[in-house]
């Protein structure tokens, strides 16, 4: 395996997803979708394969 491709990848995949997440939680909380003062996330990252499956739940203070 070359170390430094697959980082170079994984960092591109992972900016993909944060730039996007935000983008999307963003537009929730801009368009009124987001009740109350905290938004409630869940994040599921799953392989196709099957051999990955990781979740990240965590609260974004919107008020």
């Amino acid at each position: 395996m070359d170390e430094e491709r697959f980082n170079m990848a994984l960092r591109k995949f992972l900016k993909e997803v944060g730039v996007t997440s935000q983008r999307e939680i963003e537009k929730v909380v801009r368009d009124g979708k987001a009740p109350g003062d905290v938004l409630r996330v869940k994040m599921t990252l799953t392989s196709s394969d099957g051999s990955l499956d990781h979740v990240v739940e965590g609260e974004i203070p919107t008020g």
